[in-house]
């Protein structure tokens, strides 16, 4: 394989505006991203946003960036963009698209992510970890991976959903919100439209499991902090004390 790290992030941010920006132990969040990204030393990594503003700060710090329309959907369809304006000779086979919002995600996860892709019959690898909180069972917000084990903490993903499932005793597990594309798939993939079962659990990984694609996953240690809300950030700056620049 032969892949690159994207990293999209927007300024539209309701719960907490110009997320990317929040300032953490004196330099911005989605620096804070790149800085994961760049340790996990798995591919060259770029920024994808619509904002000179987060572009410039990522400069600032040595990253790279590239600016894409303001009109995404998703994630997905940035980051499609913004493959298309940095390769557009198609070198990079192998797209890892990770949340600008995980400042505390660890470089094994985002290697864990790409993993899956050494098997020839996966269009997408993601992570999983296992719930240990009983509060998170049950919770909307958090997304479950309901998967076949084929051995080595690896899952096929049969299903992905905001529900408490499968049903019965045994372990959930909570997805976590990285995907290692095939660009062939992430092609094909922003080319569909948004899938029914997407549209009712609010999960685009859904439309690529309704169009036959395959994804599996790979368990990890833990589930990285997604910052959403002030409080949020307050937590994220207590975890990262000491890993600025």
């Amino acid at each position: 394989m032969n892949p690159v790290v994207l990293i999209p992030a927007r300024l539209a941010a309701t719960r907490l505006p110009d997320k990317p920006l929040a300032d953490i132990h004196g330099e911005p969040m989605i620096v804070h991203v790149w800085r994961r990204a760049i340790e996990a030393d798995a591919a060259p990594v770029w920024i994808a946003t619509d904002s000179p503003a987060i572009a410039e700060a990522v400069r600032a710090a040595g990253g790279q960036a590239v600016l894409t329309g303001a009109a995404h959907p998703s994630g997905s369809d940035r980051i499609f963009e913004a493959l298309g304006r940095i390769d557009p000779e198609g070198r990079f086979d192998t797209v890892l698209n990770v949340q600008g919002d995980l400042p505390t995600v660890t470089p094994a996860t985002l290697r864990a992510a790409l993993l899956p892709l050494a098997d020839a019959e996966v269009a997408l690898g993601t992570a999983v970890a296992e719930i240990v909180r009983e509060e998170e069972r049950a919770a909307s917000s958090v997304v479950k991976m309901v998967g076949s084990p084929l051995g080595g903490g690896r899952f096929r993903a049969l299903y992905f959903t905001r529900a408490a499932a499968p049903w019965g005793e045994g372990p959930l597990y909570h997805h976590i919100g990285l995907y290692a594309w095939r660009r062939a798939a992430l092609a094909r993939f922003v080319a569909l439209p948004p899938s029914p079962l997407e549209r009712r659990e609010k999960l685009e990984q859904l439309r690529a499991l309704e169009a036959g694609m395959r994804i599996d996953a790979l368990q990890v240690a833990e589930v990285p902090l997604g910052v959403d809300t002030p409080e949020d950030l307050e937590r994220a700056r207590a975890l990262l004390r000491g890993r600025g620049a």
